[in-house]
Parts: C-alpha cells; structure tokens; sequence
C-alpha cells in the first residue's frame, strides 16, 4: 500500500448509548487525490474524521496511516504532524491572543524560526485574504474570519494530507471563491467534509455519502458548458447500470 496515504478497513463507532455512527466504513485516500464527504448531521462524518488522526478510536477495524497500522496514541503522534485536520468549530483550533501567533503555533512547532514562521505567517493570510490580521485579537473575529485564520493555521504546517471539516461554512461568497481557488491550487491529498456540494464538484475528483455508518459512493456530474447559479453542478449517487458504472 505505498500509494496510500489514509486506509479505513471496515471502521466501526458508536457514541453510547446512540446506535452506531460508524458500522463497517472504508475508505481509501492516494497522493494528491480529493475526495468529498456529504452526509446528514450526526451521520459520523466528523468522527471519521478524528479516527484518522487518532482523536477517537474505533471499536473494530483497522486503520492504517501512511502505510502503518496505528491503533495506539503513540501511533497517531507521527500522523499529526504530517495530517493537518480543520475542526469543525474556529474555536476548537483558535488558542492564541492574536491571529499571527494562532497561525505561527504550528511552523513554530515543527522547528521554523521565528522569522520563517513569521514569513510563512504573512504568504499564508495574503492567500486566504487576510493581509494584515496579524495583530488582530483572535476571539474579536467574526465567524467567518475565525474560519479563515483556522484554516490558515491548517495550512501554515504544510501538512501531506489535509481533513477538512466545513472549510467554508460561515464564508461569504467572495471569501468562498478565494478558499476554492487555494484549495484547487495545493498539491495534497484531501478528504473534505461539506454540505456546500457545488464547492466539492470544483475540488474534488470523487465524493461518498455517509449514511447509516458506511461510505457509498457518488457519481460527480461532468462539468456542464455554461453552468449557472440556478442550476449548480453537484454530486448524485451512482447506483449500478447507469453510464460510468
């Protein structure tokens, strides 16, 4: 499994004393490759999420990260530092008083200097369109600022995988647009978790559902000539005997 970056072997979780959230998930994730995840609220997606990186672990199953098993803590201390995840909740990844400190934590941690975290810093604001928010407090953002700066942090590390969890929820149309065209732009791996599926369609090359804990997967439109607001490409299901199956 060299060309594998993230392998789910039939993952299963349950949050008692709810039924199961997770009941036989797979998934497989190769360099550079995108994929899409869609599901209704509470269908497991950001859990399985934190099951690749080890922040929730699953009661049967296997999961392997960049070609090894991991099933201990000590496992997922190599994968965080090489998987950037995008909490769902700004205010779960946002700790620091200033934005420029929020998003320096990471580069800083992995052995920058500070004038190379800091240069990191000042390109990665500029890309996500928050040239000059360095010294702006943290908790004073707006939400969607807060989703921006998360993101940056996100970035900043330069992870080989990217988990995204609603990376443009809150954004208004014009900070979308500027989160799309960064995102189409990176050469990592990424799993992305959104409702927004006319964002997917532009990013990622295949999309799931997740419902009733496991993965199925979906047929992605082909890109329409002149596609317009009110018809919106998107991801539907692909079920056997349709073109493409």
């Amino acid at each position: 499994m060299s060309d594998t970056l993230v392998f789910l072997d039939e993952l299963h979780f349950a949050y008692p004393p709810r039924r199961p959230v997770l009941a036989g998930c797979s998934l497989r994730l190769r360099p550079a490759e995108r994929v899409g995840l869609i599901g209704s609220n509470g269908s497991g997606k950001t859990t399985l999420l934190k099951a690749i990186v080890g922040l929730l672990h699953p009661t049967a199953g296997r999961v392997e990260i960049f070609g090894k098993p991991r099933t201990q803590e000590r496992d997922f201390q190599e994968v965080r530092g090489r998987v950037g995840l995008l909490f769902q909740d700004s205010d779960d990844q946002l700790f620091c008083p200033s934005v420029a400190e929020d998003v320096a934590f990471g580069p800083l941690n992995q052995g920058k200097t500070r004038q190379e975290a800091g240069q990191i810093v000042a390109l990665t604001l500029d890309e996500l369109g928050l040239a000059g928010f360095e010294d702006r407090i943290t908790y004073q953002l707006s939400g969607g600022e807060k989703r921006l700066v998360a993101l940056a942090a996100v970035l900043a590390m330069q992870p080989e995988v990217l988990l995204l969890d609603e990376p443009t929820s809150g954004l208004d149309e014009e900070a979308t647009e500027r989160v799309v065209n960064v995102l189409a732009s990176l050469p990592q791996a990424m799993l992305i978790v959104s409702h927004d599926r006319s964002m997917l369609q532009r990013i990622a090359a295949n999309c799931y559902r997740l419902s009733a804990g496991r993965l199925q997967q979906l047929e992605m439109e082909p890109p329409r000539a002149e596609p317009t607001e009110a018809e919106p490409k998107s991801c539907k299901q692909h079920r056997p005997g349709q073109p493409g199956s």
